[in-house]
């Protein structure tokens, strides 16, 4: 073994390094000392005459005359002019020598022996004929006996330098075998460059390699242009007309190739340069060579091209040396050594052309420069592709060591469920000392079924994620799968705790966390549950239990004790519930216990064992013992009833138990007349909350007469009355206490407020004896900001019969947040409107908080006006308050009396307004614009016989007159 490898190793540093190593040297020896089996010598250079057409054609004696004034020259250049230039030069004229004209510019040539004017013949580009024919880039003239002068018109396109050789014929033919000998290298050499280059571009799918492949094309027809090999390529003579378009588009796109390369390679460096901007312009410039190429003539064409072209380089290699000095980089020093052989090249053919020295084309040339030119490039692109390779296998080594460092498991599967690949964390979560590539199967360590269920997850929606249990049920995990390549590459998370903290969550957010029943939250998941799944007929029972006196427990032995004796409660409902029936903690010390497919009556021996069960022996904490008594309110709910209306129906159920004689358990059975108040009451609710609340209501109004002068006034209050959908009238006092409740009692009032005000001034007219019009209004209107500030819009869009209304303010909602009181009150009396003090004497803070307050009128609570002959004291209270009301400035007006003999005694005392049913009951408000004073609606002949002898002084003042004392102060 130790042999075979001193074997491979001495094979592997031959092929490596020592043939690669002679190869190149001895290339460089035979560029440089070895000789050349195609070198061809004894060329002459000829003198000539010169002159060109600019001024006018000539004929060949015209020339001829022309050119006997002209200085012979070694050289002549055109400088672009296109006009033909006739020239002549002297030969030797000795046998077997031809003249060599090397102009790659030439298009056309026609000479004549300058002695006799016999043509010799002529050459295009495209045909010869006679003793003219191109060859190499240029054309030659070979006569087996040259004549001694020559004369030739030619014409020329683009910087020509003119020249003429002598040579013998055998060598002229040696140089063209050399001269396409070089022409075949450079086209091999750079096509197969070309080609591995594209091939590498098409392999590795990468642009840059196969933009390289097209710049090295181009690269070697701009060698092949500079050398005067561009007449061909790949063997085949370029057609003639083809000839100056292609050199002008070949030039173009050479622009624009190196300048896309370079930006390629260096534009993310160059981005923190000032050369980006100038480098982006030219880019511009770049293309606009393009149409150029195609449609200037190419005399023309050529210094737009020298522009651009060295303006361009010039911001190109001041980029590099940036980036050099810089960065340092490979990339771009073996780019700018690319360039500086070119530049080498081009400035030794100028020197060489110019000193004669013509043995300096032998070692560097338009070939070698073009060659290594490329070469260098190519070492750059090479540079470029070992830093991207670093690059790469360090992103894989990171990667790989990401893979293996990841907490988490990372594995790949065949499509037979198959592992390819496992993490090490992988193994450690599945307890797998070692997974074999395709042998270590997912079934070993999860069920089947979960192995068919993931591989049609993946297969459908090509992403996949899903929980699974491991074989034991221990653990619990995440996977996130998805297909790639024809195999399932997936994460494994291990979510044990996670979903035992998602389970404790899930528990918390649905059971009371003291006693472990359910919460509210709880009993509104399971009570829909029950409603929703409930067969039609099958019965719900719900009910409602409250601790007795349980408060007592936490105040006296502290919350610690309490918590406990819930705990023991809970656990003694428990023990007499039975399947699926179920209680809930909503409260302190209130449950809710759900009973699905549990008759009433069941119910209620269940309900009636759980109160016993309950009080019937002590809890015991500690040391101590408490005995616990509890009150259960059940109802038998109905299909479609929401959950928190049951509930409280059960709660009004579970209160009457507490205050009643029941022996803590009260039953409301559907059909009860208590149940169906409830409803009714819920009814109301859900009305109050729909979309037309008002629907169904309307105003009457009962009249209010003055003690003092009952037939000069028509005042009244205004009641609220519902009609039913059958037509029935039912009173306002049920909606009113249900809005109430719902929050919806501003709805109320500012209907009532905004349809008085409106009957009032659609028929003020009529109400010529009207001095004020009581409302109602709820406390809980009055303690709603929205509220007051849409009254005060309604008294402002009313403003003028404003100042009949009296609003009528409950003693109890008025003493109970008195800034707010004082603050309304004086709020509405801008606009005129009265206030009175409703339910007056009911309270025990009256007389305390009175003079605090600034209300118009004092309405007496009707508890004292109802049989006030009865109860002497109750004269002594009214009489009081009138006398109170007088000293403060105010009106009185008494309720409820139904009698004449009420409304003697309410005269006597001197009370100002009477209202009740002695006086009439609430009319339609049509009947009140009929009628001229409130008297007009006693029907008693008792009262009206009273009346008749009650009369005011005549400078009694009304109540749109009174002014409160506290006023005038």
């Amino acid at each position: 073994m130790a042999a075979h490898r001193i074997v491979e190793a001495t094979m592997r540093f031959l092929s490596v390094y020592l043939v690669p190593a002679c190869v190149a040297l001895v290339s460089v020896l035979a560029l440089v000392a070895w000789n050349s089996h195609d070198v061809a010598t004894g060329s002459q250079p000829l003198a000539l005459h010169a002159v060109d057409e600019s001024a006018g054609p000539l004929t060949p004696a015209a020339a001829l005359h022309a050119l006997a004034r002209t200085q012979p020259v070694e050289f002549h250049d055109t400088h672009l002019s296109e006009a033909p230039l006739w020239f002549k030069l002297r030969t030797n004229g000795i046998p077997n020598e031809a003249v060599e004209l090397p102009s790659r510019h030439a298009l056309a040539i026609r000479c004549w022996d300058a002695a006799t004017l016999q043509e010799l013949g002529h050459a295009s580009r495209g045909g010869e004929q006679g003793a003219l024919a191109a060859v190499k880039s240029g054309f030659a003239l070979r006569l087996p006996n040259m004549p001694v002068d020559v004369l030739c018109r030619a014409t020329f396109s683009g910087p020509a330098h003119v020249t003429a050789l002598l040579w013998p014929a055998d060598q002229l033919e040696l140089s063209t075998r050399h001269f396409h000998r070089q022409s075949g290298l450079l086209d091999g050499g750079m096509i197969v460059l070309s080609l591995f280059i594209l091939i590498t571009a098409i392999i590795n799918r990468q642009a840059i390699y196969l933009q390289f492949a097209a710049w090295l094309m181009l690269n070697l027809r701009v060698g092949a242009l500079s050398a005067g090999w561009d007449t061909q390529w790949l063997g085949q003579v370029v057609p003639a007309e083809w000839l100056l378009p292609s050199r002008a588009l070949t030039m173009a796109l050479y622009s624009v190739s190196t300048l896309t390369l370079y930006m390629t390679l260096f534009g993310h460096d160059l981005q923190r340069t000032r050369f980006i901007t100038p480098l982006r312009f030219m880019q511009w410039l770049a293309l606009a060579l393009l149409p150029c190429a195609l449609w200037l003539p190419y005399g023309y064409f050529l210094p737009v091209m020298w522009g651009v072209v060295a303006a361009g380089l010039t911001m190109m290699i001041m980029g590099l040396l940036t980036i050099m000095l810089r960065s340092q980089s490979r990339v771009a020093i073996w780019f700018a050594a690319s360039f500086v052989v070119t530049y080498v090249g081009g400035l030794t053919e100028v020197f060489s052309a110019a000193l004669g020295a013509r043995q300096l084309l032998g070692v560097v040339n338009s070939v070698t420069a073009a060659l290594a030119s490329s070469l260098l490039a190519a070492l750059a692109i090479a540079e470029q592709m070992r830093m991207e390779t670093r690059k790469r296998i360090a992103a894989q080594a990171e990667l790989e060591h990401a893979y293996e460092a990841m907490p988490v498991g990372l594995f790949t599967l065949d499509t037979y469920g198959n592992f390819l690949s496992a993490n090490p964390a992988l193994r450690k979560m599945l307890g797998a000392d070692a997974i074999v590539p395709g042998r270590t199967a997912w079934k070993q360590f999860f069920a089947g079924s979960l192995w068919v269920e993931l591989h049609e997850k993946v297969h459908l929606q090509s992403e996949a994620e899903m929980q699974l249990d491991s074989r034991d049920g221990s653990q619990r995990f995440m996977v996130s799968a998805t297909l790639a390549r024809g195999r399932i590459e997936a994460v494994l998370q291990d979510v044990t705790e996670k979903h035992k903290a998602t389970e404790q969550l899930r528990f918390m957010a649905n059971n009371d966390p003291l006693t472990k029943v359910f919460n509210r939250r709880g009993l509104e998941k399971l009570f829909e549950t029950v409603a929703a799944n409930a067969a039609p007929g099958r019965p719900l029972t719900l009910a409602y239990l409250d601790l007795d006196r349980f408060k007592l427990i936490n105040d006296l032995f502290g919350h610690a004790a309490g918590d406990e004796v819930l705990k023991q409660v809970c656990e003694r409902v428990a023990m007499t519930l039975a399947g699926n029936q179920q209680v809930g903690r909503v409260g302190g010390d209130e449950f809710v216990i759900v009973m699905p497919d549990t008759a009433i009556s069941l119910a209620s021996l269940i309900c009636r064992s759980i109160v016993d069960r309950i009080g019937g022996s002590p809890y015991r904490v500690g040391d101590k013992a408490f005995h616990v008594r509890g009150s259960v309110g059940l109802i038998e709910v109905a299909p479609g009833m929401a959950m928190k209306d049951a509930i409280s129906t059960a709660d009004r159920a579970c209160r009457e138990a507490k205050d009643g004689n029941s022996e803590g358990l009260v039953v409301y059975k559907r059909g009860s007349s208590a149940f169906e108040e409830r409803e009714a009451e819920l009814n109301l609710v859900a009305r109050l909350n729909g979309p037309n609340p008002t629907e169904g209501m309307f105003l009457e109004m009962q009249p209010i007469m003055s003690l003092r002068s009952p037939h000069e006034s028509l005042n009244f209050e205004v009641l609220l009355r519902m009609r039913e959908p059958d037509g029935r009238v039912s009173a306002a006092g049920p909606v009113i206490a249900a809005a109430e409740k719902s929050g919806r009692a501003g709805v109320i009032d500012r209907w009532v407020l905004s349809s008085t005000l409106a009957w009032i001034e659609d028929h003020v007219e009529s109400l010529t004896n009207t001095r004020f019009v009581c409302m109602n209004l709820s406390g809980a209107s009055l303690n709603d900001e929205r509220f007051v500030q849409d009254t005060l819009e309604i008294l402002a869009r009313h403003e003028h019969v404003a100042g009949r209304l009296c609003m009528e303010i409950t003693e109890s909602v008025a003493l109970h947040d008195l800034d707010n009181t004082r603050r309304f009150i004086d709020q509405v009396r801008a606009f005129g409107v009265k206030v009175a003090l409703d339910d007056f004497g009911a309270g025990y803070t009256s007389f305390s908080y009175l003079k605090e307050l600034p209300a118009d009128v004092l309405k007496i609570d009707g508890n004292f006006i109802v049989n006030i002959n009865a109860h002497p004291a109750n004269v002594a209270i009214v009489e009081a308050i009138v006398n109170l009301a007088l000293n403060l400035g105010m009106k009185t007006i008494a309720e409820w009396a139904e009698d004449a003999a009420t409304v003697r005694t309410l005269a006597e005392i001197g009370v100002d307004y009477v209202q009740g049913w002695a006086i009439s009951r609430s009319q339609p408000p049509e009947k009140l614009l009929t009628a001229s004073s409130s008297a007009s609606f006693i029907k008693s002949e008792e009262v009206l016989q009273l009346v008749r002898t009650l009369g005011a002084p005549a400078n009694e003042p009304a109540l749109a007159d009174i002014v409160p004392l506290r006023d005038l102060h």
